[in-house]
């Protein structure tokens, strides 16, 4: 049966004095008192059983048992010096490493990261779209608490949708939201055409499921109650956790999807779809920039942010 090992903190206050062979250089070393380091020796050896110092004329010398226990610890704390090293210099000052859904980046952050790397072309960004499961919750707004803090601690900066409530992390809205039907603009003429929301009835509705992950009721419903109009089965229609492939179907001319026109721009502007109607109905949920504190100071860290900030002012 193993034996739990000593606390981290007595073993560096040990490491740091028998290095070099004095309580005061160890307390200096890690910017406590020379009595903060005899106390987690102490500690030590209780737990140990064993002696670790004599006091001597000009200081202190190991004990047999120190000797042979010291080398062995030093090896370990050179070990994870050289870890930290490591990382340290694989997301130094010039790499940055971004996290975002898959949606955000296709549809918002690749049609404009060529002016953010023209402008820094000594930044090596590297962009993450890894798709995390999402809990579903009985109601109301809400964020993916548990997979943003799972996430964050892996990138520099994080772009999440939700309600920015990610506790111990620094956290700045990008953007509100709003919501509105888009369609292929062949819709609109066709033998059904799209002129009143009421229209909408003899028409199939694709689902951005964001709604029912994050506000509680479905976009659909939250758009149709601000429109006033009653009596559409909005139970009906394809589902899509993602807006990625809800509006390609409709832009394949599948249905009309309630979505966020904020990811819609190029298709917009493009002609690829259309927005049938003037209402938009804002979101409490919205696009957050997430950085854990750490790498919240990095410089590279503060020149995205502001970036994501005037790009989205922009917008």
């Amino acid at each position: 049966m193993s034996h739990p090992l000593p606390p981290l903190t007595a073993l560096r206050a040990f490491e740091s004095a028998a290095r070099h062979r004095s309580l005061k250089k160890a307390a200096e070393e890690l910017n406590v008192t020379p009595a903060a380091v005899s106390h987690q020796i102490q500690i030590l050896e209780d737990m140990l059983g064993v002696r670790l110092f004599r006091r001597v004329h000009r200081g202190i010398e190991l004990t047999a048992s120190a000797e042979i226990f010291f080398p062995k610890l030093e090896e370990g704390f050179d070990c994870l010096r050289q870890a930290v090293g490591r990382l340290r210099d694989h997301r130094g000052a010039d790499v940055l490493e971004v996290g975002a859904p898959p949606s955000f980046i296709s549809n918002w952050l690749m049609p404009r990261l060529h002016r953010f790397v023209t402008a820094c072309p000594d930044i090596d960004v590297r962009v993450s779209t890894r798709v995390r499961q999402f809990s579903r919750l009985p109601r109301g707004p809400r964020g993916d608490v548990a997979s943003v803090m799972g996430w964050v601690d892996e990138v520099d900066v994080l772009v999440v949708f939700g309600n920015g409530g990610y506790p111990g992390m620094r956290v700045d809205q990008l953007m509100p939201l709003t919501i509105t039907p888009l369609c292929s603009p062949a819709l609109l003429e066709g033998d059904n055409p799209l002129r009143e929301p009421d229209d909408l009835r003899r028409h199939v509705l694709l689902h951005d499921d964001r709604g029912v992950l994050y506000e509680g009721p479905s976009f659909w419903d939250m758009w149709l109650e601000k429109a006033g109009v009653t009596g559409i089965d909005t139970s009906r229609g394809p589902h899509f956790w993602h807006s990625i492939p809800a509006m390609e179907a409709a832009v394949a001319c599948k249905g009309v999807v309630a979505t966020t026109k904020e990811l819609a721009r190029l298709d917009l502007a493009t002609g690829r779809l259309v927005a049938p109607f003037p209402l938009e109905v804002r979101l409490a949920s919205s696009y957050h920039i997430v950085s854990n504190e750490p790498a919240s100071k990095r410089e590279v860290v503060r020149l995205f942010r502001d970036w994501l900030e005037q790009e989205a002012r922009t917008a």
